[in-house]
């Protein structure tokens, strides 16, 4: 009895090991597999390595106008209408290029067209013809006009309107050939473009992060250095440093000033990034650097030099970066302590500057504001002083048009005028060599952050892909892809509003807080984890099913 009760024993043993490895096997382990796995969402990866290769392909509509009496009835018969096509292919690296091409629409002038150039005011025919003619950003339309028209001031053969128009007083008389008609034109209308549309430096400046810096010219370079990175929002703060509030009682009316000078230009750029304006005014900050004083003329200076040093000690006092989740442009007013009046900015060559200003790349600008010395009475302190707002704004707007949003002075060709923007404050035709250089910048910007998420994705293979994250991949790809298509058929704003969605869901996507590395475990510690719960349950199952095994050799042998 003993013995069959120890063989029962045995058999229930041998039993209940092979029903616990059976449960393990077939229900544990896929439970624990399907339980602990990564959540990964699908993503467009091939469509993100073919991204990483970015050859753009850029199309500028072109319409060269004819008016009356510019050609003879023969040439127009043989050259109008027709559309021909100039381009050019730039490659910069393996990956990385671009090519465009100007598609110029040759026609004559309509009737109303027509009546406007005939008038002998330019300035009103190119309000006249921007409402007779309604242009699409990034297009150029030059009106051809006699030689001998009155239109053009004397001796001016171009003329750069304010909107997306230009005048060239025709070049080519009634005995040339529509081939020599064509090709006079055409040079001139080449360089009118380079002024009115980009610049292959222009592209290549704004493709920087995907190219080498031996690939930038040194004047593409410091302008590209100095203008701010495109980007979704900017701040905007205007400060006043006085130094010395016992002397100088200064009074500024930077509301008004604000609203009259720079809120026109912010409205004007509104749908290319959000600004927020704001302003403040520090007492008893100084620059930092002790200005030179100068007996010849009786005032104190600032060297070129030491320019650079003015920034730290006053960015200590702003504040106004610390919580900002957007680029900070920086503008300050200072006005000298009284025992520095008046102090001036001298440049390399010992000489006042003008504005008495300078910028700094990718910060801002400051302004020394000088009290004017008859005010000055040291038994009558602290004195009166009333900013002059206009002066200030001219300068500031200066740095915010031309340096730090990327809207440079171009310069003007031989032979030609550009108009003033005037109420505009900037220019159609500026607008749209920003929104290019904006375009490919974000286009270039978005690939390389696809490309940086899909290969962090394929190096860490357990950080969870969640289905909001893959939302925003995709989006992503759609937005650069569709924004390439805007750019390849010429329409300029689509491709722009395209590219601010692209670097959106890209950044939004890249950004998330769930792909943090830090939260996720290497596979070795791994590991050192599922070890010493596994092994205590294991090594007991293993010595049963080696047991069973062996017992079950014995009985075949004795069988």
């Amino acid at each position: 009895m003993a013995a069959e009760a120890a063989a029962e024993e045995r058999s229930r043993g041998k039993y209940s090991a092979s029903c616990i490895t059976v449960v393990v096997i077939l229900l544990g382990l896929p439970l624990w597999w399907k339980t602990t796995e990564t959540y990964r969402a699908s993503l467009p990866y091939s469509q993100i390595n073919e991204l990483d290769i970015l050859l753009l392909d850029i199309s500028v509509p072109v319409e060269v106008v004819f008016a009356r009496g510019t050609l003879t009835t023969e040439q127009q018969k043989k050259l109008l209408p027709q559309t021909q096509f100039s381009q050019k292919m730039n490659q910069l690296d393996d990956k990385t290029g671009f090519k465009y091409r100007y598609e110029k629409t040759y026609r004559a002038a309509t009737g109303m067209e027509q009546d406007a150039i005939m008038g002998g005011n330019v300035e009103v025919a190119v309000v006249t013809l921007s409402r007779v003619y309604e242009s699409l950003a990034g297009s150029v339309v030059i009106y051809v006009v006699p030689a001998d028209s009155q239109l053009l001031p004397q001796e001016v053969s171009v003329y750069i309107g304010k909107h997306r128009a230009a005048f060239l007083r025709s070049p080519v008389t009634g005995s040339h050939s529509v081939e020599d008609v064509l090709q006079d034109i055409d040079d001139n209308v080449e360089e009118i473009l380079q002024t009115m549309s980009f610049t292959d430096d222009m592209v290549i400046a704004a493709l920087s992060n995907r190219v080498p810096s031996g690939m930038f010219g040194t004047d593409t370079f410091r302008d590209s250095m100095t203008a701010f990175k495109s980007s979704l929002g900017y701040e905007i703060t205007f400060s006043l440093l006085n130094p010395d509030p016992k002397s100088h009682n200064v009074c500024w009316e930077i509301e008004r000033a604000v609203n009259n000078y720079v809120q026109p230009f912010l409205d004007k750029l509104s749908f290319i990034a959000n600004f927020s304006v704001d302003s403040q005014i520090l007492y008893y900050a100084v620059l930092g650097v002790t200005p030179r004083f100068d007996k010849t003329s009786s005032s104190f200076s600032l060297n070129e030099d030491s320019l650079p040093h003015v920034i730290n000690p006053v960015e200590a006092k702003l504040g106004s970066s610390v919580a900002s989740s957007y680029p900070v442009l920086n503008f300050l007013l200072y006005v000298p302590e009284y025992s520095h009046s008046p102090l001036y900015i001298r440049d390399s060559n010992g000489s006042p500057v003008e504005s008495n200003a300078f910028h700094s790349s990718r910060w801002g600008g400051i302004m020394i504001y000088n009290v004017d010395q008859r005010q000055l009475n040291e038994t009558q302190l602290p004195v009166a002083v009333n900013i002059d707002m206009a002066r200030v704004m001219e300068v500031f707007l200066s740095q915010l048009r031309r340096l730090l949003l990327g809207i440079q002075r171009v310069q003007p060709l031989s032979e030609s005028l550009v108009q003033s923007p005037g109420n505009m404050v900037v220019t159609d035709w500026e607008t749209d060599r920003l929104l290019w250089v904006r375009t490919v910048e974000n286009i270039a910007t978005a690939t390389n952050t696809l490309t940086s998420l899909a290969q962090l994705l394929d190096e860490i293979g357990n950080i969870v892909i969640n289905d909001n994250i893959a939302s925003e991949v995709y989006s992503a790809v759609a937005s650069v892809q569709r924004s390439l298509q805007e750019l390849e058929a010429g329409r300029l704003l689509p491709a722009f509003l395209a590219s601010k969605e692209a670097i959106t869901s890209s950044e939004k996507a890249f950004f998330d807080p769930s792909l943090l590395h830090l939260l996720y475990f290497p596979d070795d510690q791994k590991f050192a984890i599922y070890i010493p719960l596994f092994l205590p349950m294991c090594v007991p199952i293993v010595l049963s099913l080696l047991k069973t095994g062996k017992d079950l050799k014995w009985r075949k042998k004795v069988d």
